[in-house]
């Protein structure tokens, strides 16, 4: 039995990051399945460090869209978001640059009404592990955010101005 809530295509999560970080880096949804979401991620110029080997933040860029996009998948969209509350992840066995595009499947530990906490793991693509993340989510009501994020943005806006930057 799928844990998701309503329906969402590959191709409307894909087409929800576009002009993103995510799309930059060239990550892309590949399989919902019934409790996972999976996603792959080239090792090219993007993604690599300095020594040609897939830099870590690029792991953990993987790691929080699959964590992300899979707490969005199980809330009440028109009520309900997530955003992340902490990060953090293991990276196990360097990638070199052009051996093929990574995968991470996310896959739930946790999901509660107002937090989630989902396991990432990121393989190379004959499995080997690489990276195993975990992600706490806060789940939050969509009316109240809204308004206290217009709320915070017209206060500080008001009070600092371009001018003010050195």
């Amino acid at each position: 039995m799928s844990i998701w809530k309503g329906s969402v295509t590959l191709e409307e999560l894909n087409r929800r990051v576009d002009n993103t970080l995510v799309q930059h880096l060239g990550i892309e949804f590949t399989e919902i399945g019934d409790d996972y979401l999976k996603a792959t991620m080239p090792v090219d110029r993007r993604t690599t460090q300095p020594f040609g080997m897939l830099h870590g933040g690029a792991s953990l860029v993987l790691a929080e869209t699959l964590g992300s996009a899979a707490g969005y998948l199980c809330v009440d969209r028109e009520r309900h978001y997530c955003v992340g509350m902490e990060i953090n992840a293991n990276h196990v066995r360097p990638v070199p640059s052009g051996s093929g595009p990574v995968y991470g499947i996310a896959r739930p530990i946790h999901i509660g009404r107002k937090t989630h906490v989902w396991g990432i793991s990121i393989h190379t693509p004959d499995d080997k592990l690489i990276c195993i993340s975990r992600i706490t989510l806060s789940v939050l009501e969509r009316e109240n955010n809204d308004r206290d994020c217009a709320l915070f943005t017209s206060h500080y806006s008001r009070r600092i101005a371009v001018s003010d930057w050195p």
